[in-house]
């Protein structure tokens, strides 16, 4: 049987590899562009929201990540996550994911919740890590809530 590590190492490279969701498309309603200053890792992320009655839902994210396995496969991660879910549920994966990078590789995280992002468990320990798991998530936060502010969708 493979050691878990491994196998979370293997999630990791093939996020990385195939970056699901990748290349920028339209139509979307907010743009954001982050780049963690530490190594330069860099993502241009997209975001379209669908008004579903009731509630917001997120109807895609696209994006561009140019840097380290880690950045490109967090945001491949991200996006099977939150496209298809409400805005609030999606914002609850977001923090969930943040207090797993803060947790120094003591959280227990739930795979029910966030499926193939507890492959990030490990990058928690490592602090100049962390930045690169977050870079698109950062994003994607940024530009649902640029959306959000100018009042999107339409």
């Amino acid at each position: 049987m493979m050691p878990l590590e491994s196998l979370y190492g293997e999630v990791i490279k093939d996020h990385a590899a195939s970056q699901h969701h990748g290349g920028l498309r339209e139509p979307f309603d907010a743009e954001a562009h982050h780049v963690n200053p530490v190594c330069g890792d860099q993502v241009t992320l997209r975001v379209a929201l669908k008004d579903a009655g009731d509630e917001l839902i997120v109807a895609d994210v696209s994006y561009e990540a140019l840097g380290c396995q880690i950045s490109k496969a967090a945001t491949s991660v991200m996006t099977d996550l939150v496209i298809g879910k409400n805005v609030g549920d999606a914002m609850a994966l977001h923090d969930e994911f943040l207090a797993l990078m803060h947790s120094r590789g003591q959280a227990q995280p739930d795979e029910g919740l966030l499926e193939d992002a507890v492959a990030f468990a490990g990058v928690s320990k490592y602090p100049a890590r962390i930045k690169c798991a977050l870079l698109g998530w950062m994003a994607w936060k940024d530009a649902t809530a640029r959306a959000l502010e100018e009042g999107y969708p339409q």
